[in-house]
């Protein structure tokens, strides 16, 4: 976690150009280029295996294929065919690019929990129960007349907007968030999915041009030397591997055009396609297939909600230490936390990982808090232990006895700390207070 500095107005020590920059401490899983400008899922590996079987067969293609059609073909048209399947092949990765490195919607994680509807600070008995500071863990808003539910996020600490959904493998809210794409590296939302579309259906028609020249050669060996097709295949065996690999990677790219075509002409994503089923109640986005479709390709793209290269100012980095806002649970807070609806497994709330993880952190907790107790054992005799009223020891009594039961269930000890601070000043209160005091005694 980064631990802000101060800056040499305030502490006369650090500038604010030395504070990192926002894609240094990122906290979500992605991989990040030239200094942020370009940022990729955690799995970018895999577009380089992706442009391997785009660039490799169009290469094929150029060599065996298209460089003995030049001079079949009158004029200019020959060398056309060789250009216009290198400049369609540069295309198709540009927008592999666009698809894969940028911002797909990201949601800036809040750096606490947001106030309860209707939170105003206070309420009658002036204490506030685990119950009252839990957070809803959904919410109802109404899109288009219709009422949609909206889910907490634990992980970014925010109710997710409509269409957004978390993705596990990039650890990010995304808006309209569609699927995680492994072929791309990236999560597929708001402002990446008319690029994915796009790459989508440029490679499906670049599997069709290889696949009909390809064709055409064999058209042409045929007629020029009088054989039968099957021998005239056999003339040009490259022909015949870049027509079954075009032929099985048609019905993939191409069956994936079909039905992303199919999603936005009813505005439905693939996770809402999949997981609501829109068949079965009325979809709330479908605004008629035109409008779907203008609304894709023609609508302005969303600037994006994050500034990577942007430095980490010094109230930004305070922000990120583990200081309590007002005490609001997350919704999951004691209970299993996860997004399930993504597949992963559910976790303690603020994420000890591991068995051992919890084990460390209840002996750290318990030392911490024994060596609290010590110093206010032999701090001062108004302090000690026989000093302290019955009523105040048994509270903190059965406070320390539960401390490992309550750390467990909720991965920190900050709710421990303030119920041990509020029984010491109440204490002090009454001490301080000569008229109590005196009827004590």
């Amino acid at each position: 976690m980064y631990m802000p500095q101060p800056s040499r107005s305030a502490a006369g020590g650090r500038d604010a150009g030395d504070q990192p920059r926002v894609y240094q401490v990122w906290r979500g899983s992605n991989e990040f280029f030239l200094q942020g400008r370009f940022i990729f899922g955690p799995d970018v590996r895999s577009i380089f295996l992706t442009m391997f079987l785009i660039v490799a067969p169009v290469v094929a293609f150029c060599v065996f294929v298209a460089r003995h059609l030049i001079d079949d073909f009158p004029g200019d048209w020959g060398i056309s065919v060789m250009v216009v399947v290198v400049v369609f092949t540069v295309y198709d990765l540009t927008l592999l690019l666009l698809t894969s490195g940028r911002d797909p919607g990201i949601i800036p994680r809040n750096t606490h929990p947001p106030e309860p509807e209707g939170f105003d600070g206070s309420n009658d008995s002036g204490v506030q129960t685990p119950q009252q500071l839990r957070l809803p863990r959904t919410k109802d808003v109404i899109v288009n007349g219709i009422s949609v539910r909206i889910k907490y996020c634990d992980t970014c600490m925010l109710y997710r907007p409509p269409r957004c959904s978390h993705c596990s493998i990039c650890n990010n809210c995304v808006e309209r968030f569609d699927h995680h794409c492994p072929w791309v590296g990236q999560c597929i939302g708001l402002r990446n999915y008319r690029f994915f579309y796009m790459f989508v259906f440029s490679t499906t028609l670049l599997c069709l041009y290889v696949f009909a020249f390809c064709w055409v050669y064999i058209i042409k060996i045929r007629n020029a030397e009088n054989l039968s097709v099957w021998k005239a295949m056999l003339k040009t065996p490259a022909s015949i591997v870049l027509i079954i690999y075009c032929f099985l990677c048609v019905w993939f790219v191409g069956g994936l055009s079909v039905f992303h075509c199919y999603l936005m002409s009813t505005n439905q994503t693939t996770y809402e396609n999949f997981r609501y089923r829109y068949d079965r109640r009325a979809n709330p986005y479908n605004r008629g297939v035109l409008n779907n479709f203008l609304e894709i390709f023609c609508s302005r793209i969303p600037p994006s909600k994050n500034n990577f290269r942007a430095r980490v100012t010094v109230e930004q980095g305070l922000q990120q230490t583990r200081v309590p806002s007002r005490g609001f649970m997350s919704p999951n807070m004691g209970k299993p936390a996860g997004d399930l609806e993504m597949g992963r497994k559910p976790v303690p709330w603020d994420e000890p990982r591991t068995a051992a993880d919890i084990r460390d952190l209840e002996a750290g907790l318990g030392g911490f808090l024994d060596e609290k107790e010590g110093r206010l054992t032999h701090a001062s005799p108004d302090l000690s232990r026989d000093d302290l009223p019955a009523d105040l020891m048994e509270g903190r009594a059965g406070t320390h006895s539960r401390r490992s039961s309550w750390v467990h269930r909720t991965g920190t000890s900050e709710s421990v700390d303030s119920m041990n601070a509020e029984m010491i000043a109440s204490w002090l209160a009454i001490k301080s207070d000569p008229v109590t005091t005196s009827r004590a005694h």
